[in-house]
């Protein structure tokens, strides 16, 4: 799915696209292991849980909203969260794992996710950017208005004859999208912080 970002273009950033995608996929492994590792070796802290869903669901919220306005390949979305960041999906992504990361207290998964990022993101942004500017002839425009990452609290109506000015949330663009996904994996998750470890404790006592 495509977000809004905005580097130039260089060799160097290719060859580490490539890369990024090449250990995308372990990288999701490593870190699945490592947070079900954290997990077995001690109890998540109920608070700490519950503190991370001030993180998870304004993540969750935001991929949802940005889901229902991104047109991929086909139109430069300048409303909706995209008139305060270029990239809410990702943003909604960061905040969801740094809630997570939170919900187990660790700085070992919190470290991972970090590097995830760095890794798989920053390249991935790059690669959109220079989609969309090659595509949107006011890109550059949209850039100069709207930050990448961190929302601006104000926004700015796009020039006139650019963008969507009255686009509306699309119900059928997020179902389209399978945005919905995203909640089911953070539910799914909220579970195995709840019951997995005390499950896998019953059935080892059990085999023993």
């Amino acid at each position: 799915m495509t977000s809004h970002s905005c580097p130039p273009k260089s060799r160097s950033m290719q060859w580490w696209r490539t890369i990024a995608r090449r250990i995308r996929v372990p990288l999701g492994f490593l870190t699945a292991v490592l947070y079900l590792f954290e997990l077995w070796r001690r109890p998540p802290v109920p608070a700490a849980v519950a503190w991370s869903l001030v993180l998870v669901l304004p993540g969750l919220w935001l991929r949802a909203y940005a889901s229902g306005y991104v047109k991929k390949n086909s139109e430069l979305t300048q409303t909706g969260p995209y008139a305060h960041t270029r990239n809410p999906l990702y943003l909604g992504s960061s905040l969801m794992a740094a809630g997570f990361a939170l919900a187990l207290l660790s700085w070992p998964v919190a470290l991972v996710l970090a590097a995830g990022f760095a890794i798989i993101y920053i390249p991935v942004i790059a690669g959109e950017e220079q989609f969309l500017r090659a595509t949107f002839p006011g890109f550059d425009v949209y850039c100069r208005r709207v930050p990448r990452l961190i929302p601006r609290l104000t926004t700015e109506p796009p020039p006139k004859g650019e963008g969507a000015p009255d686009a509306a949330f699309s119900f059928s663009l997020y179902l389209k999208h399978r945005e919905y996904n995203a909640a089911m994996g953070a539910a799914l998750l909220y579970l195995c912080l709840l019951w997995l470890r005390p499950v896998l404790t019953t059935l080892f006592h059990g085999l023993r």
